[in-house]
């Protein structure tokens, strides 16, 4: 990516609090236009990565650089980088122009300038119509459309997004998410965006950052970090995964063959893997396909179940562990009935190391950001 190409560039940037590491050695380029979105559990540093990106905190060590310019120390009102956050930060005392306005008349711009750019983003928004409304008469969508009218009409290079949807309920958060991809279209501005939400990452953005104890362990399309996971982080991280482990040696085609007791299956992996090494194998339980148990690689006996609406996962107990499957089409399985399990070779993906057979363990932490309680909590200027 040339330096004219990007965006946004983090190189080595490290951020430590007294002994604590909350962010470490992180390089990241960000193309323009890019919709670019950060995962991870609670305190795994992407907050703290986003404040010093929008400058409402200052790196330990390590550069960012705006469209080529280094940005490392400038204050957050001098970047070309606005902020949107959960929490609106709406003037209760402002109607709806008036507070997408505001940025612009602390610019000293005229109403002449002013009144067309504040027109047509609540139009781009669907907010003409309540234009001379005060915020206490918006709903949360509503006001949420408000603080990203009021980033948007400043035009700046790079927005930033911290859990924008967290207050919403989920119908209304998936409309917003609908009309965040659309603004993003039509306006071409960068968007930086930070959510635990994963399904809410993967279906709008071109490109994920999965984050982990300070570190950025992949980066990718959605559809890369879905299907070939570069940790085992990461495969437990993102959506339900099963593990299983294996010794691997070369295979057909560019695969590997995976052997694990007396069963030997084909499988997908990264390039370097070496023959006889230990890997886990990872399925996912939409990639299972239930079968009668002599049918199966895997057979075992079904311990739960759980209906979901669109589908219905099961827990199998099997010689391996415990594995997720879900249940399609006309199979009809109950709790102690015995099934086989068969998977496609793409519908699997080795990850070096060793690991506990079963399904994983959910990751997710509920301590918060520790890094972003360590900072200045302070709302940056709409300017």
């Amino acid at each position: 990516m040339t330096k004219e190409a990007c965006a946004l560039r983090l190189s080595k940037v490290h951020r430590r609090f007294g002994d604590y590491v909350a962010v470490e050695e992180l390089d990241l380029s960000i193309a323009d236009g890019e919709f670019f979105s950060l995962i991870g559990p609670s305190g795994c540093g992407k907050t703290t990565t986003l404040r010093m990106i929008a400058g409402l905190d200052q790196p330990t060590s390590g550069t960012i650089e705006v469209a080529g310019l280094d940005v490392t120390r400038t204050p957050p009102h001098r970047r070309p980088v606005n902020t949107v956050f959960q929490h609106y930060a709406l003037f209760p005392h402002l109607d709806v122009q008036e507070n997408v306005a505001f940025g612009l008349r602390e610019r000293r711009m005229s109403n002449a300038e002013i009144r067309p750019r504040v027109d047509n983003i609540l139009e781009l928004v669907g907010l003409q119509q309540r234009k001379n409304h005060k915020p206490r008469l918006l709903s949360g969508g509503q006001q949420q459309r408000v603080a990203l009218a009021r980033a948007l009409v400043l035009e700046p290079q790079v927005l930033v997004l911290d859990e924008p949807l967290g207050a919403l309920d989920l119908k209304l958060r998936k409309s917003m998410q609908a009309l965040l991809r659309q603004v993003q279209r039509e306006v071409g501005i960068t968007f930086i965006y930070v959510t635990h939400d994963q399904e809410e990452a993967f279906s709008m953005s071109t490109r994920v950052g999965v984050m982990n104890g300070g570190i950025l362990e992949q980066v990718g399309p959605p559809r890369d970090v879905y299907q070939r996971p570069e940790t085992l982080f990461v495969a437990d991280f993102v959506g339900a995964s099963n593990h299983i482990p294996v010794t691997v040696t070369a295979g057909p085609d560019g695969n590997y063959l995976a052997q694990f007791g007396n069963h030997q299956v084909i499988s997908e992996g990264p390039a370097n893997l070496a023959n006889n090494s230990s890997a886990a194998l990872v399925v996912r339980p939409e990639g299972i396909t239930l079968t009668a148990p002599s049918a199966g690689v895997l057979q075992g006996t079904v311990t739960d179940t759980s209906y979901s609406g669109p589908q219905e996962e099961l827990t199998v107990e099997t010689p391996v562990g415990k594995i997720k499957a879900v249940a399609r089409g006309a199979l009809d399985c109950k709790i102690g009935d015995n099934v086989g399990m068969t998977w496609e070779a793409t519908s699997s993906w080795l990850v070096a190391g060793s690991v506990k057979s079963g399904p994983a363990e959910s990751t997710a932490s509920d301590e918060g950001d520790r890094a972003a309680d360590l900072v200045d909590g302070s709302v940056a200027s709409p300017t």
